[in-house]
């Protein structure tokens, strides 16, 4: 419908380009903070893997990635950082519409999110990078000098990041699935089993072909699942007696 013949809809569309406006000066100021010190940023990603090249550098195959490559990472590490601000943007704008048991639920879901995410991508960092870098220099076969391209390396790590901030929240989603009543804390329980063989199987494919680092893998994915489990059944405790005083309201 046109704003023009809908005047009630104009303040919520001058609120939603000020939020908009507030996420994109922040995104920007973070650029601008990150852009200035990129090339010390790109190698502060490249540790992981700088430490196992007998080398010890990469290569860039093209003119002018040493200059693109490292902005794009601060661009990306600035959309990362900014999430959180975006998220709050977000429930700044919809809360007005929000029941008073549901505002008082969505705060600890964005936190626990947010944080849930940034463990993922601390993980991958500390844990997964040391362990696959290290199993694929030593897969180079003699006479061949392993040497990535530094594009290539960012794309790699940028997804094996978003990955694993992406897996960090099976938490987050399970307790948001028994909070919607789709599924349930017991249904969860049941199918215990198969999300162990899940976590083991991920730890198969993503790390390298060790006992040790698989498992190493999977084990804090099976725990997120347990995790997942404990919540839920706090969110059920709380989603209930919500459910109660709204009734009695």
């Amino acid at each position: 419908m046109n704003a023009s013949r809908n005047p009630g809809a104009l303040p919520f569309l001058i609120e939603l380009r000020l939020r908009l406006m507030y996420s994109l000066l922040v995104l920007f100021a973070l650029f601008a903070a990150l852009g200035y010190v990129a090339n010390d940023l790109y190698t502060l990603l490249a540790l992981p893997l700088l430490k196992f090249l007998p080398q010890g550098h990469l290569i860039a195959t093209q003119l002018v990635s040493p200059f693109f490559v490292p902005f794009k990472l601060a661009f990306t590490a600035s959309v990362f950082l900014a999430a959180p601000f975006f998220l709050y943007q977000l429930w700044s704008f919809i809360s007005p519409a929000l029941y008073g048991h549901e505002r008082r639920m969505i705060w600890p879901f964005l936190l626990m999110s947010a944080l849930l995410f940034y463990g993922g991508i601390a993980f991958a960092y500390f844990v997964v990078f040391p362990a696959l870098f290290h199993f694929l220099v030593n897969q180079a076969p003699q006479g061949v000098v392993f040497s990535p391209d530094i594009s290539e390396y960012l794309d790699l790590t940028l997804k094996l990041l978003m990955g694993f901030g992406a897996l960090f929240e099976i938490p987050a989603v399970m307790v948001l699935l028994v909070s919607a009543g789709v599924l349930t804390r017991a249904q969860f329980i049941k199918k215990r089993s198969y999300a162990i063989l899940g976590a083991f199987t991920l730890g198969m494919l993503l790390a390298p072909p060790d006992v040790l680092s698989q498992t190493i893998l999977a084990v804090p994915i099976w725990l997120l699942y347990e995790t997942g489990i404990v919540m839920s059944r706090w969110m059920g405790v709380k989603s209930a007696t919500k459910a109660i005083e709204f009734k009695a309201d």
